[in-house]
């Protein structure tokens, strides 16, 4: 079982590397390695897909590539999303985290589609949707 306190050290190091990413912005090859080491170091991409959904984003709003992690965090020239600007390619001083509680959770789209809506026409929504165990199934919370 993960614990609060190993939530709150993984963030605190995640913010720490935010602010080192935002530090290396005027070196470009030093900027693009430590996003690189620190994108392995702080998600499980080596596992495969993660849940990963930056919040700046209109078009592709999960991420679940290293490569599309990294188009969020720095951009550049060969950025693999279009819409990104590099959120970490700022002079960032600190990064603090205010947590409401920890969970079990999931990131999904919701498609809809109602009678009134055109054939076949799915209205899409993006959910962060928390779950717990009960005694005869997980639910939402």
């Amino acid at each position: 079982m993960i614990t609060k306190e190993q939530v709150i050290e993984t963030q605190n190091l995640w913010g720490a590397g935010v602010v080192k990413i935002g530090s290396l912005m005027t070196n470009r090859a030093e900027c693009e390695a430590y996003t690189s080491s620190f994108l392995d170091d702080r998600y499980a991409f080596q596992t495969g897909d993660v849940l990963f959904k930056p919040t700046k984003c209109e078009f592709e709003q999960f991420r679940p590539t290293k490569e599309k992690a990294q188009s969020y965090f720095i951009a550049g020239d060969d950025r693999a999303c279009e819409e990104d600007g590099g959120f970490a390619i700022n002079p960032w001083t600190k990064v603090r985290f205010e947590n409401t509680g920890f969970i079990s959770m999931s990131l999904s789209y919701y498609l809809f589609i109602s009678i009134t809506t055109l054939k076949n026409r799915y209205i899409k929504v993006h959910a962060v949707m928390p779950f717990i165990a009960s005694p005869k199934l997980i639910t939402f919370i």
